[in-house]
């Protein structure tokens, strides 16, 4: 019972009392959030030791592979990053890298940890408003319980480091996403990546116009759901010509769409579909980051390039659905062979866990057809191209000087199945390590539980 209290006690202290440095107050690193923002973020780093990492292959997320190579670390933020010859300061703790492979932390842009928690039974399910098929004033930063013990093992197994919780894909336009930093913490706040711009999570497809169509209200068609769509944004474009004094949470969302400051995740399946969208957002004045599972980017793959839009996949996730039904494990391969911006996601909060050997899979897919992509590109799909189509790539998703310490210490080829995550930093601080039990944070929601902080 002792050592349940002293874990829970540590929790609760946000793991300070058990950083490298033996501190008791965590360390600021980030700048205040304007005084505008009405749930400002108010995360802070963990302490941290300046580190250097030797001897391992580094792949740096930016399609650079540097074999026996060093990475350093300090104070949040990466140092250096270089091959055997790199001078390594007085002071920093060494790791021997030897035989192990080193990325940046993996990057998760379609989660739903915490409005979709474990345990999965309907108090917990928080992740569509039901309600009305358009919903943008709900954000999804008030449905996240930070005590959802899949966080932790995303951590430890899937090294993810940063995460995007959406809303689900009930809706025509469901509400804000929020960007998260994977640590322990009570609060969502103290959770929340600073400065990271919210997203608007849409869908298209078969999600919406069965749930409204069910109800017996538009939309109940494809073309339902555009004609809502498209009056939807014609109001919020009346909005944001206005004067803007009267508050409407929906439309405030919509107007930072359109002003370019909230960015477009949108749930889509069919490339004719996306094709429309990309058309409906010309119309409109916005631009789509990504579409997500987009299981036929494959047949568009030229027009994605070209309006700049990424494609949040699965590997092999097939025919669930009709919208499914024409999924190709060469998709991946065959978008990232056109030039356009791949990403790999989960949607799930077992696939969060294995990011990396999805990205293996889609890359062994497209090597059985002849497309040949390098191990340092595809590294890429899990790391800086999820940043990017977040809009987070400047602080994180690659191993460049001055960007965050996101760092993960695997013990083999990270797309191989046989390699795990053995350490994790976030913004520099040691936050799971598979070689000391001490570093293996539990949720507190699971103290006393059976399979309490279980990582298998």
């Amino acid at each position: 019972m002792g050592a349940r209290v002293t874990l829970a006690l540590c929790m609760a202290s946000l793991l300070a009392a058990c950083s490298t440095t033996g501190a008791t107050e965590k360390v600021a690193s980030v700048p205040e959030a304007p005084a505008d923002t009405p749930y400002p973020s108010t995360y802070h780093r963990y302490p941290g030791t300046p580190t250097a990492l030797v001897g391992a292959t580094v792949f740096d997320g930016a399609g650079g592979e540097i074999d026996n190579g060093t990475v350093l670390f300090a104070d949040g933020a990466v140092v250096a990053i270089g091959g055997p010859e790199l001078e390594i300061p007085a002071g920093y703790t060494r790791i021997d890298g030897t035989g192990k492979f080193v990325t940046p932390g993996v990057i998760d842009i379609h989660s739903h940890l915490g409005d979709y928690p474990t345990p999965e039974v309907q108090a917990n399910s928080d992740g569509n408003e039901a309600t009305s098929p358009t919903t943008p004033e709900v954000w999804a930063e008030h449905s996240v319980w930070p005590q959802d013990p899949g966080f932790t093992r995303a951590l430890a197994n899937g090294g993810i480091t940063t995460l995007e919780i959406l809303p689900g894909s009930a809706n025509l336009m469901g509400g804000r996403s929020v960007t998260l930093k994977n640590v322990p913490s009570r609060t969502l706040q103290g959770m929340k990546f600073p400065g990271a711009p919210y997203s608007l999570k849409m869908a298209c497809g078969e999600n919406p116009k069965r749930v409204y169509g069910n109800k017996g209200r538009m939309p109940s068609t494809r073309m339902g759901n555009f004609a809502v769509n498209r009056q939807t944004w014609l109001d919020a474009k009346a909005y944001a010509e206005g004067d803007r004094k009267k508050r409407d949470l929906a439309k405030e969302t919509l107007a930072g769409v359109l002003d370019g400051k909230i960015l477009v995740q949108n749930h889509c399946y069919r490339a004719d579909e996306m094709a429309l969208v990309l058309d409906m957002a010309k119309e409109m004045g916005y631009h789509v980051a990504a579409f997500h599972h987009a299981v036929e980017s494959y047949k568009i793959a030229d027009l994605l390039r070209e309006a700049d839009v990424c494609s949040a996949v699965w590997s092999d996730w097939y025919g669930f659905k009709m919208e499914a039904y024409d999924a190709i494990p060469e998709n991946a391969a065959l978008i990232a062979n056109a030039g356009a911006c791949v990403v790999i996601h989960s949607d799930d909060a077992n696939g969060i866990q294995r990011l990396n050997q999805a990205a293996a899979r889609a890359q062994a897919d497209g090597r059985r057809m002849g497309i040949d992509i390098p191990d340092a590109q595809v590294v890429g799909w899990f790391t800086l191209n999820a940043a990017k189509a977040m809009g987070i790539a400047d602080q994180t998703g690659s191993l460049e000087t001055g960007k965050m310490a996101d760092v993960v210490l695997w013990n083999g080829d990270p797309l191989s199945v046989y390699s795990r995550p053995e350490k994790v930093w976030i913004d520099g601080a040691l936050m799971f390590d598979a070689l000391d039990r001490k570093r293996r944070p539990v949720s507190d929601f699971e103290l006393g539980q059976p399979g309490e902080g279980d990582v298998k």
